[in-house]
């Protein structure tokens, strides 16, 4: 069967003015998700963003309680550093507020955001390339939040305790409240992204820039490159470097999986 054809040309001018109306709205989901944070600002600065800073968030209760469990002792029994935040400027505290707000409202609105991005794309493919990506907006929003709950849960808290307790010479370590900010929302954003690597392994299968066989060469350098950054983030043990190792190894075997199955149906396709 003929793939449809589209409903009408579009000018240039027309596809300029679908994407100023897309960012439009995907500019106004990500001020709803402001609005919203804003509007719970005492529990996302409390207890959301200053939570890793805490000694009974989650994560140091989970790792003392797998330490007692495996027999450990209090080995993995994570300390969080006590170390004071403070702004050096002016403006340094309503800068971080600023900050917070925007980098969770478009936390917040990422589906909505991308579902306007995949609108102004879709109507460029025929039906067969829309129906193989079909529920594309569900899968990938569910990366993206799987990949923040990973940073936040897991990264931050490490990050924190391995930096927060990191010494040189006599240096006092008293950070900015800026400094805290970018850390933590860079690994809790910038994993939610990196959690997308099966999508973008998908199209760059697609138009033949990736192939399983190149994954597979270099999935041993893949699982250093791996090891030693969940070495560098994470304290000296094991279990806590497996951690942050196993969902990233993970997510290159699913990336492998994709770049397969989409190699599969294209030989069948093109049969």
């Amino acid at each position: 069967m003929a793939d449809k054809a589209p409903k009408k040309d579009m000018s240039f001018l027309d596809h300029l003015e679908e994407l100023r109306g897309r960012l439009v709205r995907a500019v106004l989901g990500m001020l709803a998700g402001v609005i919203l944070i804003v509007v719970f600002h005492d529990l996302v600065v409390n207890d959301i963003i200053m939570g890793p800073r805490k000694a009974d968030f989650i994560t140091y209760r989970m790792f003392c309680d797998w330490s007692h469990k495996m027999g450990m002792g209090e080995d993995l029994c994570l300390t969080p550093p006590s170390f004071s935040l403070q702004s050096t400027t002016m403006s340094g505290a309503m800068n971080a507020d600023i900050m917070v707000c925007i980098i969770g409202g478009i936390i917040l609105a990422f589906p909505f955001i991308f579902w306007q991005l995949w609108g102004f794309v879709k109507p460029g493919l025929n039906e067969r390339e829309v129906q193989s990506v079909n529920g594309i907006v569900f899968y990938v929003s569910l990366l993206f939040f799987a990949g923040v709950a990973f940073g936040y849960f897991i990264l931050a808290p490490l990050s924190i305790q391995f930096l927060g307790n990191y010494t040189f010479a006599d240096v006092e370590n008293n950070s900015t409240i800026l400094s805290y900010l970018k850390l933590t929302t860079s690994l809790v954003f910038g994993t939610g992204l990196i959690f997308q690597l099966p999508v973008l392994i998908y199209f760059l299968t697609k138009i033949g820039l990736v192939s399983s066989a190149f994954l597979k060469k270099y999935r041993k350098h893949a699982f250093v490159v791996n090891l030693i950054i969940s070495a560098i983030i994470t304290p000296p043990d094991v279990v806590s470097q497996l951690v942050v190792a196993m969902p990233i190894l993970l997510l290159y075997e699913a990336s492998i999986y994709v770049a397969g199955r989409v190699e599969k149906n294209q030989a069948l396709k093109n049969a």
